[in-house]
């Protein structure tokens, strides 16, 4: 942190900090009072391609307000209330990803009560996969990784730690998966088959979507009904469940698999990107522009 307003009391110069994915909300609805400000009646600004449209923010103007342009920035000015403590035992290169993919899979899971006594599936191991994984056995759960084929397989069981591989692609493997989990996250965003994903929740199972897939997904009710099983979808979290996982992040030694990249390779990392070519986020050093 280079400076501070005069009025900030919570944080000082040359502290480690971070910026998540919003920079700004109404802060007066009930969530946002909540703290819940990701999901701010008035929608969030978020950090990257948004702009600023609160009139308590000195961005506000005639126009409604100035763009935000975080993704690429080498300085950035926000408000206290939107900047998160990093705790100074992580790699900071390796910690900037938790603001965004490490809170997606962290929130749901707190909120929706998982513990370490659940038997916890995380479907897909990408970006969110991979940190949906590392929580689990933070957590303290039998974590399981489903993914389509078997490439993925040695990634999650070895380096991963993952206790179990389920190849999606396989009706013997999911058939004897059914009924097994307590909590699935699902973090695919293209277009899948949901059922079969329900099918494997035990009674009163949880099944999250973090992922996004672009078309609508067919949903069977009776399924739902004789197992008590429940789906539900999450974004992001708000500034302070995000600042307790880069609480528990700290302590537990926790933070992303990345590969630092320099200005000059974005290009390539956005193909890369494109190809599935990446384990598991590139963090671009900013330093290099």
């Amino acid at each position: 942190m280079k400076s501070v307003g005069p009025a900030v009391t919570k944080f000082k110069v040359g502290q480690t900090v971070g910026v998540g994915c919003m920079v700004d909300s109404c802060r007066s609805c009930k969530n946002c009072v909540n703290g819940d400000e990701n999901y701010c009646f008035e929608g969030s600004v978020f950090t990257y391609n948004g702009q600023h449209k609160f009139k308590h923010c000195v961005e506000y103007n005639d126009a409604g307000g100035t763009p935000t342009q975080g993704g690429y920035s080498q300085f950035i000015v926000v408000n206290h209330r939107f900047v998160l403590s990093i705790p100074s035992n992580l790699d900071l290169a390796a910690a900037t990803p938790l603001l965004c993919a490490g809170i997606t899979v962290y929130s749901p899971m707190k909120h929706f009560g998982l513990t370490s006594s659940h038997r916890l599936a995380v479907v897909g191991l990408g970006g969110l996969g991979h940190m949906a994984v590392k929580f689990g056995k933070a957590f303290g759960c039998h974590t399981t990784v489903v993914s389509r084929g078997e490439s993925k397989k040695s990634s999650a069981l070895d380096h991963l730690k993952a206790d179990e591989f389920v190849d999606s692609t396989s009706p013997d493997a999911m058939g004897a998966a059914s009924g097994k989990f307590d909590f699935i996250i699902s973090t695919i965003s293209s277009k899948f088959d949901l059922m079969s994903y329900v099918n494997l929740l035990s009674m009163d199972g949880t099944l999250v979507l973090v992922g996004a897939p672009p078309d609508a997904l067919p949903l069977a009710t009776f399924p739902l009904l004789f197992g008590r099983r429940r789906i539900a979808g999450s974004i992001i979290g708000g500034i302070k469940d995000t600042q307790e996982m880069l609480d528990f992040c700290g302590e537990k030694g926790v933070v992303c698999e990345i590969e630092k990249i320099n200005a000059g390779s974005i290009n390539e990392a956005y193909e890369r990107t494109l190809a599935a070519d990446v384990k598991y986020r590139f963090v671009i050093d900013a330093s290099t522009f």
